[in-house]
């Protein structure tokens, strides 16, 4: 059996397509934080969206301290394991609940949006395939810290590209999340949308 292959891969996409984008062009993100039909449920969501964005980030500057001598290996592995398995967990939780509640609300509220919808889901997929090598590779080097020398030096190698991957795939996906659902909310409003 075929595959269609993906016509907006998340790897290589710049954003949205145009006629996906009709609603972000009626409500711009400078107006967001201040429309009086940004309700709870939305802030929160947003909110979510800035952890996992800081979360990564912050991972991704201990990796290079680390990979800069900034941080020891001991101190490196103490703070990062943790902080990696709640992102890690985190993240998966939050893309089951938006793939089992909020999409199909979301589909069902605004059907010229729905190609857009597909988008994201296959967003989850490829995302859910880099958290899975995310942490094998996370493994291999914490096995590696174990060793030390070379060993150590390409199991880190090996996870911070696998970072790099998991981490560019999160940005370009949240803002073309964001850029599709909060306009949505926006138009109608939490309340009719049934998601307050």
């Amino acid at each position: 059996m075929t595959t269609t292959p993906d016509p907006f891969p998340l790897a290589s996409r710049g954003g949205l397509p145009d006629d996906l984008t009709l609603l972000v062009s009626q409500y711009p993100r400078e107006i967001w934080q201040s429309h009086e039909n940004l309700g709870d449920m939305a802030t929160f969501w947003l909110q979510r969206h800035d952890m996992f964005r800081e979360m990564g980030a912050m991972l991704t500057g201990a990796i290079g301290d680390w990979r800069e001598g900034r941080l020891e290996d001991k101190a490196f592995a103490g703070f990062f394991v943790p902080r990696l398995n709640w992102y890690l967990g985190n993240l998966d939780g939050h893309h089951n609940i938006e793939d089992h509640h909020y999409f199909p609300v979301f589909r069902k509220a605004e059907p010229r949006l729905v190609r857009g919808f597909d988008i994201l889901d296959r967003d989850h997929h490829v995302i859910h395939d880099a958290l899975e090598m995310n942490a094998e590779a996370a493994r291999g080097f914490l096995e590696g810290l174990e060793q030390g020398g070379d060993a150590l030096k390409r199991a880190g190698e090996a996870y911070a590209t696998e970072n790099e991957r998991l981490m560019g795939f999160l940005t370009r996906h949240l803002e073309d999340e964001e850029d599709l659902i909060i306009p949505v909310i926006l138009d109608q409003g939490e309340r009719k949308l049934g998601v307050t």
